[in-house]
């Protein structure tokens, strides 16, 4: 699959997760970082988009241990929640 078109469908499913506060952070974290993922990165990213919203946001705060096949950079990057929009 052409590398764009993979982009632009990884970008809709991290902002149409079905709630609000799960679309900011896993969204917001494809916007701050998707663009620069390897083939690698993006195939991990696809795994974490199949996992429960509620246990993504849990490991991105630090309220749960990640599973071991997402240790590593891209968890260490979801727990900077540095990329997380917000308005006022």
């Amino acid at each position: 699959m052409d590398r764009e078109i993979r982009l632009k469908r990884l970008h809709f499913r991290a902002w149409h997760r079905g709630v609000k506060e799960a679309d900011l952070l896993i969204g917001g974290f494809f916007d701050k970082h998707g663009a620069g993922w390897n083939e690698a990165e993006m195939d991990l990213f696809e795994e974490l988009l199949e996992e429960q919203d509620v246990d993504i946001m849990a490991w991105a705060m630090g309220v749960e241990p990640a599973p071991e096949r997402f240790a590593g950079t891209l968890m260490t990057a979801l727990k900077t929640l540095n990329y997380v929009p917000i308005s006022r």
